[in-house]
């Protein structure tokens, strides 16, 4: 026998050795049966918080949050019918309890007499991981974005002087917009150097805008966003109250989900 000949064997005795192997396979050798997930029961609509979750804002009241410049202060933001509306002169506020990796919905609404252009139009932020106070965090920017022209990494759905969103999804003030978003905390090394970038998904008004990005840091107004002494464990969510001079704007049905 050659040593074409010997190949060829090799080959057909390999593929007959597969051949029976996959054949004394059963459908049972592939099926998993635990651990068996938790039971989760969803809302009735995609603004409902599912039995999992920790309602952050159902209309009645702040008792989930405080202010982010003197924590242990009640926060003082206006609450009526249900709606939760930006108070200018109080400052940010941000959650009692702090995450790290979550599932979060808010939904917000610029007014419909909205007035102003640019950055001054409904201007707000959702703070995925607060810092302290100001504006020290990671933002998700708030705006009307609806035909108001702006920077593109400042409008509504941008991760804020850091990510453009992939669409404008904005509509038009006086509706309702919602953001679900998926953050998954940033980890660093003893030596305060970054380990794992924080990484963010977000849909607005159910389209996605921001697809499992990377972060590259805390949120800079002027520079460049980095992680130097940002080295930090899990955060409050913050909501802006942004100093520009028109109309606030509101939120309602927040919620999250422990990851």
């Amino acid at each position: 026998m050659n040593k074409k000949q010997t190949l060829l064997l090799i080959v057909i005795l390999a593929a007959s050795s597969l051949a029976n192997a996959q054949n004394k396979l059963k459908h049972e050798d592939t099926e998993v049966y635990e651990p068996v997930p938790n039971v989760v029961t969803p809302g009735k609509t995609n603004s409902d918080a599912p039995s999992d979750a920790i309602v952050l804002f159902d209309g009645k009241n702040l008792d989930q949050w405080t202010m982010a410049d003197h924590r242990g202060t009640p926060a003082t933001w206006d609450v009526a019918d249900g709606i939760l509306t930006v108070n200018k002169h109080s400052g940010n506020i941000e959650t009692k309890k702090l995450f790290s990796n979550y599932q979060l919905h808010v939904e917000w609404r610029i007014p419909s007499n909205i007035t102003g252009s640019d950055q001054a139009r409904g201007n707000s932020g959702v703070f995925l991981a607060s810092l302290g106070g100001g504006d020290a965090g990671y933002e998700l920017q708030v705006l009307d974005s609806y035909k108001n022209k702006t920077y593109v990494n400042g409008q509504a759905g941008s991760i804020y002087k850091q990510f453009i969103p992939l669409v404008n999804a904005a509509k038009p003030p006086g509706e309702w917009q919602s953001y679900d978003v998926v953050w998954t905390a940033p980890t660093f090394n003893d030596d305060g150097t970054v380990k794992t970038p924080a990484r963010v998904t977000v849909f607005h008004n159910g389209v996605l805008v921001q697809n499992n990005v990377s972060l590259l840091g805390p949120t800079q107004y002027i520079g460049q966003a980095s992680y130097n002494n940002a080295k930090h464990g899990p955060a409050p969510i913050k909501l802006q109250a942004h100093g520009d001079k028109s109309e606030p704007l509101s939120y309602r049905n927040i919620w999250v989900r422990e990851l």
